[in-house]
Formats: C-alpha cells, sequence, structure tokens
C-alpha cells in the first residue's frame, strides 16, 4: 500500500511538472507546445516490462520522441488547450516545441555536450538555453532558415581541417530548423524513460521572451565538437 502510494505521488508530480512547463512554454516564452507520444511500459509474451511508444511502431525508432495524436501543426499558445492536453487528454506526455518559428537548435552527441559548454566558456561566448537528452546536447538559438545554415556550412568547410584546408562538416551535428522540433524538460523518451534536462535554463530577453543567439556565433564551436565526436546517423533523442 505505500508503494502504491508513493507510486501514486510521483505519477501526480510528473504530471503536475509536465503541465508547468507546457504552460510556461505557452505563456511566458510564446512557444506553441503540443503533446508528444508517451513511453509506456509493457510486457511481451510473458516477459519482463520494457518501455515502448504510445504510437504503437513496435520498432518506432524514437519512442515518446515525436507528435502522436495530434500533429505538429496543431501546437499553440492558446492556454486553455494546453491545460486540456495536459489536465485531461495525455497528462503524461512529453512537451514538443515546433522549430523554425520561434526558437531554432542545433545539437551534438551527449558525448560532446560538457566539451562544447567548456569551450565555450573559455571563448567567453554565452550560449542560450541548452538542453541535454539521453543522447544529444542542443543548443537552442534564433530561428533561422535552411539557405542561411547552408551558407554558413559552406563557409565552415572551406576551412575546416586544420592548416586551413577545406573539409566537410561531420553527421554527428544536427539542425533542429523549420519544420523540426524539440522534446522539451522535464519530458521522458526513449525506451527507458530516459528524462529530458535543462543544461542551461532560458533566461528572459529584455523585450520579452527568451534570450535566443543567433546560431552563427555557435556554429563553429559545434562543428569543432561534432567533429570530436563518434559519427553517429543513428535518429534518436
Amino acid at each position: 500500500m505505500r508503494e502504491s502510494r508513493e507510486s501514486s505521488g510521483r505519477h501526480r508530480s510528473t504530471r503536475q511538472a509536465l503541465l508547468q512547463a507546457a504552460l510556461t512554454c505557452a505563456e511566458r516564452w510564446q512557444w506553441p507546445v503540443v503533446p508528444g507520444a508517451v513511453v509506456v511500459e509493457r510486457a511481451l509474451d510473458g516477459g519482463p516490462a520494457t518501455g515502448s511508444c504510445s504510437c504503437g511502431d513496435p520498432l518506432c525508432p524514437v519512442p515518446g520522441a515525436h507528435p502522436h495524436d495530434q500533429p505538429l501543426l496543431a501546437a499553440t499558445t492558446e492556454t486553455t488547450m494546453v491545460r486540456w492536453w495536459w489536465e485531461r487528454h495525455s497528462p503524461q506526455a512529453p512537451v514538443i516545441v515546433p522549430t523554425g518559428r520561434e526558437v531554432a537548435a542545433v545539437s551534438v552527441p551527449a558525448s560532446a555536450g560538457v566539451r562544447l559548454l567548456d569551450y565555450l566558456d573559455a571563448l567567453r561566448l554565452v550560449p542560450g538555453p541548452v538542453l541535454a537528452t539521453p543522447t544529444r546536447c542542443a543548443l537552442l538559438v534564433a530561428p533561422y532558415a535552411y539557405p542561411e545554415l547552408a551558407e554558413l556550412l559552406v563557409a565552415q568547410e572551406e576551412t575546416l581541417l586544420p592548416g586551413g584546408a577545406p573539409g566537410r562538416v561531420p553527421t554527428s551535428v544536427r539542425y533542429h530548423g523549420p519544420g523540426g522540433f524539440l522534446v522539451l524538460p522535464p519530458s521522458r523518451i526513449g525506451p527507458g524513460g530516459g528524462q529530458v534536462r535543462w543544461v542551461r535554463r532560458p533566461q528572459p530577453a529584455p523585450g520579452g521572451g527568451v534570450r535566443l543567439p543567433q546560431v552563427a556565433r555557435l556554429l563553429e564551436a559545434l562543428v569543432a565538437a561534432g567533429a570530436a565526436a563518434p559519427d553517429d546517423t543513428r535518429l534518436a533523442y
């Protein structure tokens, strides 16, 4: 009985934290949000329970880390809708924000995240919000267009190798721009239900919203961090 009460208390705490996070995004930061799929515990063929995605795809590559019942285009800042989603419809759902409109991001493998932040600190380059998933470290930046990003990456490749020789931007660096999305803290994703967390929390901008740096200021450090990390092309969050 005590264990049941403790479990129930944890679930209530988790639901409240997700609701509060979604409301903060929508009301304070003006980032539209939508609930994601949920990692659920299922026992297959009498075996031990394992985490799988509520979308029903047993081979889902990103359990709990993608939109589900509501498409990405349904994302909103409307408080009434946000409350209904996380109070009644799917209280355990991850908080997902579309990228490209109000916020964007660039990410590297988690193994490169600490080195990246140390490097930025040494250069006295202040990043904006930084979040960590079980496999990735994402730096949130101001929205960018892909043609703009392509020009910046071409400029990086022209002098990427030691001595200024041309090189290739590593595929371990990923770009979360128009048409993409991010899973925000304190969501839980992946087969093990790993938690998404803030490494550097969002800070208010002088005119309202969140302070977000331009991607051009951080790109060189991101590419360097990605080059030092194993090249991982597997779709994972």
